[in-house]
């Protein structure tokens, strides 16, 4: 039975329950009283229920998808204004005991090259990274309790922090490894954790079942489970997300939103993010048998509902999107995207000369590439870590953004992050465009303060002073 704040897998995804929801979608897809309804509750700018988000995902009606999309777009605007996130994973290890047919890394693949990396490649991988100009990392490693234990996890965590390269310096560190622990979670917590991160891959059980057969992810409710063992230890960021195409995505994209609620409902705070990658060519995986595979029209529908139904979740996407389809969706409601990135093991140092990837890339642009594409779309790259690293997490972030107020330091800290990547990374292109951008960007501050205080640090940036943060 269906129960948002059960601490039990099966109660607060419940299959009966996803299933009337699809049906109450499907019989009132083209209700126009219902649809106007949901809209105007959408327009409140409070989210929406599992069940009204379904309702718009299966509408097809042409006026009622572009309302959507416009709605997707002003709240996009709204909470996050201009600005767009960047970070870039760094695998650690691809040794991995599980058996996910979706995977290159699954065990018994003997096509792949395994490898872990020493704290000295990590060293080097970082400084690579800095180099770049990243400040933000998520941390990826397949499960292997022997060759990849929390041990080393936590170690490397210690060894990123620790680095300092030229003016480089990586000031949060993510992590998305597999379900584990509450004691392995506090450890993490201590190692000084932004958000954990951990996809579901897909919520229907006798699937995930299937698409895990062996290895420790076999157990659904130990995995779905693991977000509430990571709060209840500390951790106040989790970061949420399916692998689409896998399953039907329609069932998924309610399993999604339910765990949402659930960790709202059960632990008083939603999701930090949501991720929202699709199935991708892989060594040793068919796409052919994945037959649920979703196109750009979807894929984006699903986006814009998502920033309507959880306005205050920041969106991830990764290179494994195309500039074109990155393009669409960070108006719909992206607010992080990875830039420059590597998904090979010591990839960033040598370049993937050896097969250790787990997906390919799609976007294959430079961070320098993409930053001056962004601008020149007018976003505003940012690379702020401030609220990590000033303690507006969990409960005290949300109610930051759900205030407006979160705008008061995003934004400058952003236009102060952007500034130091421009004089220590960009290209002369990049530079000047940038440089034009943070001009016209510091006259829209409101507060007249903050407005002389980011010109002070910005005059202080330029003659080389770094980590300027509200």
């Amino acid at each position: 039975m269906y129960n948002s704040k059960s601490n039990m897998a099966t109660e607060f995804i419940d299959d009966e329950e996803i299933l009337a929801t699809l049906e109450f979608a499907s019989r009132n897809r083209e209700n126009r009283v219902l649809l106007e309804e949901i809209l105007e509750k959408a327009g409140q700018f409070k989210g929406l229920s599992y069940r009204d988000a379904a309702v718009l995902l299966e509408c097809e009606l042409e006026d009622i998808k572009n309302r959507v999309f416009s709605l997707a777009e002003h709240i996009k605007k709204k909470f996050y204004g201009n600005r767009i996130v960047m970070f870039a994973p760094l695998y650690l290890s691809n040794y991995c005991i599980n058996e996910c047919r979706y995977c290159p890394y699954h065990g018994s693949n003997r096509h792949i090259a395994r490898r872990q990396l020493s704290q000295e490649d990590i060293v080097k991988e970082v400084i690579a990274l800095q180099d770049m100009g990243h400040k933000r990392l998520a941390l990826e490693t397949g499960e292997d309790p022997e060759n990849c234990p929390i041990e080393y996890v936590l170690e490397s965590i210690k060894t990123i922090y620790s680095i300092k390269h030229k003016n480089g310096a990586i000031r949060r560190v993510n992590v998305n490894i597999a379900a584990t622990t509450a004691e392995n979670y506090k450890k993490l917590k201590e190692a000084g954790i932004g958000t954990y991160i951990l996809f579901q891959e897909t919520y229907h059980k006798p699937t995930y079942e299937y698409l895990h057969p062996k290895g420790p992810k076999h157990n659904y409710a130990y995995h779905t489970e693991a977000m509430d063992r990571a709060m209840e230890a500390g951790i106040d960021d989790v970061g949420l997300g399916v692998l689409f195409g896998l399953n039907l995505y329609k069932y998924d994209f309610v399993g999604l939103l339910m765990h949402a609620r659930h960790l709202e409902d059960a632990r008083g705070v939603g999701p930090h993010t949501i991720s929202v990658p699709r199935i991708r060519p892989a060594d040793d995986v068919d796409l052919n048998e994945y037959s649920n595979a979703i196109p750009d029209e979807i894929f984006e529908k699903i986006v814009a509902i998502l920033r309507i139904a959880v306005p205050y979740t920041g969106i991830i996407m990764s290179t494994r999107e195309s500039e074109k389809t990155r393009a669409e969706c960070l108006k719909l409601g992206v607010s992080q995207i990875s830039g420059g990135s590597s998904t090979s093991v010591g990839g960033y140092v040598e370049k993937e000369e050896e097969n250790t990837a787990q997906f390919e890339v799609n976007d294959t642009r430079t961070l320098d590439e993409i930053v001056n594409w962004l601008i020149k779309l007018g976003y505003l790259p940012s690379f702020c870590t401030a609220c990590y690293r000033e303690g507006r997490t969990g409960d005290r972030f949300m109610r930051l953004v759900k205030s407006g107020a979160i705008a008061n330091v995003c934004q400058p800290n952003a236009l102060m992050t952007l500034k130091e990547y421009l004089e220590d990374y960009a290209s002369e292109d990049t530079k000047n465009h940038g440089e034009r951008m943070i001009m016209d960007e510091v006259e829209t501050l409101r507060n007249p303060d903050v407005k002389r205080i980011v010109r002070e640090h910005l005059s202080e940036l330029k003659e080389g002073k770094r980590d300027f943060r509200f």
